[in-house]
């Protein structure tokens, strides 16, 4: 990796990077590093519910040839709103919600390309698990096209607590998995909708696919079994996007 303007190196910086509100995607700590420093850093943490992950010390000098101290943090490239506070806007503004939720989705470029689509067909915004998911960075920047600068980012600890709280929202969720004998088209996304998109490995975490109200595929009518995960989310936000238009029109 390359290093670049959101990696932060060395405990007392990030520290101080921390208590100057910034947000971090990721901050990597080398295994059983001790100090007063590191257990403020990892209070800080606490406090500010910032993502952390214990690492070899291999890993953080593959991120920096500079002297680390065993930390290096990634500043993120957006400013993350809570899931609630931009559900509330939507509604006060009289709007249909259309949200994209994305369990699992680790690659940036896949990322980056869903935000893209995303906001060209007017979603609202995307939400996604701390754990587990994209750090989002210059590529995934670059990959959306600048499109993260232009959709609400919500970033949560609890996806299962967000996906509640959509619901009790008044949102459908309505999750894209190959397993579904429902077709997309056979959905109703005309009513506020969160479409649930998983990992191209694995899919959607049971758990949060149980919770959902409808369970739709892509029909595949060639020899390769599945779409890729930024096509297939298109596919499904233009469906929605279509039947809103001739309701619209109508």
């Amino acid at each position: 990796m390359n290093e670049n303007d959101n990696l932060i190196y060395g405990t007392r910086p990030v520290i101080e990077s921390l208590k100057a509100g910034k947000e971090f995607d990721k901050i990597f700590i080398q295994k059983g590093l001790r100090s007063e420093q590191v257990a403020e850093l990892y209070q800080l943490i606490k406090t500010y519910d910032a993502p952390f992950q214990h690492v070899p010390i291999e890993k953080l000098n593959r991120l920096t040839r500079k002297n680390h101290q065993g930390v290096v943090g990634f500043v993120s490239v957006v400013t993350y709103q809570p899931i609630e506070e931009v559900v509330q806007r939507i509604y006060e503004r009289s709007e249909t919600p259309l949200l994209v939720v994305l369990d699992g989705v680790t690659d940036v470029r896949n990322f980056g390309a869903i935000v893209r689509t995303a906001e060209c067909a007017g979603a609202h915004a995307i939400l996604f698990p701390t754990q587990g998911s994209a750090q989002l960075n210059a590529d995934t920047m670059k990959t959306s096209a600048g499109a993260l600068n232009h959709l609400a980012i919500c970033r949560t600890k609890n996806l299962n607590q967000a996906l509640d709280y959509l619901q009790q929202s008044g949102i459908q969720l309505v999750a894209a998995t190959e397993k579904a004998e429902k077709l997309l088209y056979e959905a109703d996304y005309t009513v506020p909708t969160a479409l649930l998109m998983g990992s191209e490995e694995s899919g959607i975490s049971p758990a949060y696919l149980h919770k959902a109200n409808h369970q739709v595929h892509i029909p595949m009518l060639g020899r390769t079994e599945s779409l890729n995960v930024s096509v297939a989310a298109g596919v499904l936000l233009y469906e929605a996007v279509r039947q809103r238009k001739n309701i619209a029109q109508s």
